[in-house]
């Protein structure tokens, strides 16, 4: 394959449906090209599952190697491209989760703004530290429709597609989700009861 497509339109040109079905075929600079249309995105869902970057970025890289060596499965009459690749992007992140953990440092580690006091800092953090201990505290399924429909801003029913779920059962994991943190912040003191609806 020598990555041009019809009348000498390259691979960055190209929708990710004509991409998959070039890489179907071994087309290597259109997998370059959807990777990385794709890849940065990915990281950033991943992360949000996982919260940690080299967790994330080894779901994202099986991910893409799943896409490599699966492209002929995609199917077109299912959904778009974005959407088949965010699922298995999710249960990379879901089969990481559910396997023992490593030891592993806390990339969590921001540096302080300088334009603000140590004192506002300290708050600040312990809010960031506590919300992000109460979403890495999630089930796998409700920290994964959290990070779609919050993160990554889609609907829920492009979620439910994502996640395998209806659209009302993944609304169901969203309420949860929300109630969870705000039990765990309350109980930390951090809002009030009531706060956070």
């Amino acid at each position: 394959m020598t990555g041009i497509g019809p009348i000498g339109i390259g691979p960055d040109d190209m929708s990710d449906e004509a991409l998959i079905e070039r890489i179907a075929q071994g087309d290597r600079m259109a997998y370059r090209s959807l990777s990385l249309r794709h890849g940065r995105r990915a990281l950033g869902l991943a992360f949000r599952i996982l919260g940690n970057w080299t967790e994330s970025e080894d779901a994202v890289q099986e991910a893409l190697l799943k896409v490599w060596t699966n492209a002929e499965r995609w199917d077109a009459a299912r959904g778009q491209f974005k959407s088949w690749f965010d699922r298995i992007v999710v249960n990379q992140c879901i089969d990481r989760k559910r396997k023992p953990a490593a030891d592993q440092l806390d990339e969590s580690y921001d540096a302080p703004d300088p334009s603000t006091t140590p004192h506002q800092n300290a708050e600040g953090n312990e809010m960031a530290r506590a919300i992000k201990a109460a979403i890495d505290a999630l089930p796998e399924r409700q920290r994964a429709a959290l990070a779609l429909c919050y993160y990554d801003e889609l609907g829920c029913a492009e979620a439910a597609g994502i996640l395998g779920l209806t659209v009302s059962a993944t609304e169901a994991l969203l309420v949860r989700a929300r109630r969870k943190i705000r039990v765990a912040l309350t109980e930390m003191g951090l809002i009030q009861a009531g706060d956070l609806r």
